[in-house]
């Protein structure tokens, strides 16, 4: 796919502009609004196998989050991966072109909306190429530079087809992050830290404070924070974010239902509540959206929340 202009590109405005300005909303989960397209899932590559077999519903998935009225776009990379590709017989030239494809898809779901919007290349944990759920528990047993060694390609890859952040999200433990970080240095493109928490803990048991203080003092990393946690665990995560960073907080929770791995289901009830967002902006929180079974109704609903002065709009 050939690349276009960015949809932001007349105003000149980067991402880390319009945050320092002010909340920026996100969309929300792409893999539900791809099985409510009618989409199947069910393959080990998620929705990273409709890049090679049915591109136009990731373009309509992004599309309906645009219309939602979501600035920023997560592009359908988190489980993309030249391992996966090959997995399927996919050779390295191949995945590389539909990991870039991945991007221009979201930059053209969100043309014409007559708004600024951005385009975030999702750079998923090494557990979501496994397919196990072990991006929800970290400690694969490999070490940071061979972490580093797995993530470096399709880092430059992405960072390549011209995103506008690269999204490292889903991060469940701190070594993991260290060697994402590791992985974009050379890359000339922002990025931004989200783990996945329990409680006031990574997946892999560490302490929140320590994995947000990895990112202090990195210019590259323009926010940092959580996504696809239970909502209920979102402020905490946000106060402690912003306290030992400094930085910018990015906050999207999933619906506050629990994946089963193994039955592959979510289950539990939905606790996404767009009334928290007052909390996570007073905390910090510059980056707002939502992971995991919250679709476009959800962000449609945080698009129309009124601003601080119960008037103008909270974007």
């Amino acid at each position: 796919m050939q690349s276009a202009r960015t949809p932001h590109e007349p105003t000149g405005r980067t991402l880390g502009d319009a945050i320092a300005e002010g909340t920026v909303l996100l969309d929300g989960g792409l893999s539900n609004q791809l099985a409510a397209q009618g989409c199947d899932l069910s393959d080990e590559l998620w929705s990273a196998r409709l890049l090679a077999d049915a591109p136009q519903q990731i373009e309509a998935a992004h599309a309906a989050y645009a219309r939602a009225g979501a600035q920023v776009l997560i592009t359908s990379s988190y489980q993309a991966t030249f391992e996966g590709f090959e997995r399927r017989g996919i050779g390295r030239d191949r995945a590389a072109e539909l990991m870039a494809g991945s991007v221009e898809l979201a930059r053209r779901a969100g043309t014409g909306t007559g708004r600024e919007l951005w385009i975030a290349a999702s750079v998923g944990p090494y557990g979501a190429m496994l397919a196990d759920g072990s991006e929800y528990r970290g400690r694969y047993g490999l070490s940071v530079p061979e972490l580093e060694r797995f993530h470096r390609p399709r880092v430059e890859t992405l960072a390549a087809a011209g995103p506008d952040v690269l999204a490292l999200e889903t991060v469940p433990d701190i070594d993991e992050a260290e060697a994402l970080l590791r992985a974009v240095q050379d890359c000339a493109v922002p990025v931004w830290l989200s783990y996945s928490v329990a409680g006031d803990r990574t997946r892999a048991g560490q302490p929140i404070e320590e994995a947000f203080g990895i990112a202090t003092g990195n210019d590259q990393v323009l926010a940092v924070g959580v996504n696809c946690c239970d909502p209920a665990d979102a402020e905490r995560a946000v106060e402690v974010a912003a306290a030992v960073t400094g930085k910018p907080v990015v906050v999207y929770p999933n619906s506050g239902e629990e994946w089963d791995a193994v039955g592959r289901r979510w289950t539990g009830e939905n606790t996404f509540d767009p009334g928290r967002v007052r909390d996570w902006q007073r905390a910090g929180a510059r980056l707002i959206g939502g992971c995991c079974r919250v679709g476009p109704s959800e962000i449609a609903r945080l698009a129309a929340l009124p601003g601080r002065n119960g008037r103008e709009n909270a974007w």
